[in-house]
């Protein structure tokens, strides 16, 4: 019997579920064709480990958070930490096995779910001979080129949203500046998005050096209205002019390097220059994790049902892309050619303005 292949790479989010059952059902339903899950990302493509798909399997999972065949945002198959038997970990490239062990699997098509890292590996397989790949962007972050929309960032974004509406009313009761550190990496969709939607008073994203002393005075004209409290989004991606990124851990071969610390430097240097009391939040993995919104569960579907027809019109070499609307097959190449960032000339930054959102720059 034809059979496909299932892979969920990098870091998890919500609505990968809803990939999954999607393409479990519609190839299975519609095609006759058996689904195999490979565990943990590519790992499981190294390691040999497995499971097989069925609708049975996969009929409650779409309003679950994470991925129920598990993932992995360090199994870089191309620098892979491999433990040796004397308790040493070496970094090999282990591409050569993942491709021995496609080829045993004699898969009519794999379809790889993730973001701009997995999306280069696989990008790598095909220009190594695997052909049959075609793949499903996700990443809370937003900054794959080749959709509007990817997998998991609308239910980030609500996230942030919620957790701004309770920071607005313990900041009005104690007259306080509110910091509040949000992922998004190198770009600043999840701050700018949630800010707007939060009511945010200050926005900081990567895409544009911020000021410190714009962000005081921009308090200070608040305080001057009589409004004593202001709510702060920071991407964990924002430096300040001059400044660098707030890295909490360096990266590797084996691994990007961990933004964080952002909001806490902000705080500090507020503080230092002025007398507003400050607190910072850093919401972290929870924007990863719980069940994916409507939006996300539709989305995922759609990707997932189009992924399936792309294999079986043999479009290998393809991602799902939401574009204008519609849901559209775009070159693997676009996925990883360059982040997808705000233009900071553009609409949304417009609009931000517009309503008085200080930016920082």
């Amino acid at each position: 019997m034809t059979r496909i292949g299932i892979l969920t790479g990098g870091g998890d989010c919500p609505g990968l579920n809803g990939v999954i059952r999607a393409v479990t059902l519609h190839a299975r339903q519609t095609y006759g064709w058996e689904i195999v899950g490979i565990r943990n990302g590519f790992e499981g493509l190294y390691e040999e480990v497995y499971e097989d798909l069925t609708p049975a399997r996969v009929q409650n999972v779409l309003p679950r958070g994470g991925t129920m065949l598990g993932s992995s945002n360090r199994a870089n198959p191309f620098a892979y930490p491999v433990k040796l038997p004397d308790g040493r970990v070496e970094v090999h490239d282990v591409s050569s096995r993942c491709l021995a062990n496609l080829a045993k699997l004699a898969l009519h098509g794999l379809v790889i779910v993730g973001g701009d890292g997995t999306m280069s590996f696989g990008q790598k397989f095909i220009q190594r001979g695997a052909t049959r790949i075609v793949g499903v962007p996700k990443t809370i972050d937003n900054d794959l080129e080749a959709t509007d929309y990817t997998v998991g960032f609308q239910t980030a974004v609500e996230v942030v949203v919620q957790a701004l509406e309770r920071l607005h009313t313990t900041a009005e009761s104690h007259e306080r500046i509110m910091i509040v550190e949000v992922m998004g990496r190198y770009a600043g969709w999840i701050a700018l998005t949630s800010g707007l939607a939060g009511g945010a008073h200050v926005v900081l994203i990567p895409e544009i050096d911020y000021d410190l002393d714009r962000i005081i005075d921009s308090f200070h004209r608040r305080h001057g209205r009589g409004v004593s409290y202001s709510i702060v989004v920071v991407a964990e991606g924002a430096k300040p002019k001059g400044g660098a990124l707030a890295v909490a851990t360096p990266g590797d071969a084996t691994k990007q390097e961990k933004l964080g610390g952002a909001a806490q430097r902000l705080a500090e240097a507020i503080s230092a220059k002025s007398e507003y009391e400050v607190r910072s939040t850093v919401l972290g993995h929870v924007q990863r994790g719980g069940a994916p919104c409507a939006f996300d569960r539709e989305l995922a579907t759609r990707f997932g049902v189009r992924a399936v027809e792309m294999i079986a019109e043999g479009k290998f070499g393809h991602v799902t892309g939401l574009e204008n609307g519609k849901i559209v097959a775009v070159p693997i190449e676009k996925a990883v050619k360059k982040l997808k960032l705000i233009d900071p000339s553009g609409e949304l930054v417009r609009a931000a303005k517009g309503i008085g959102i200080e930016l920082g720059g």
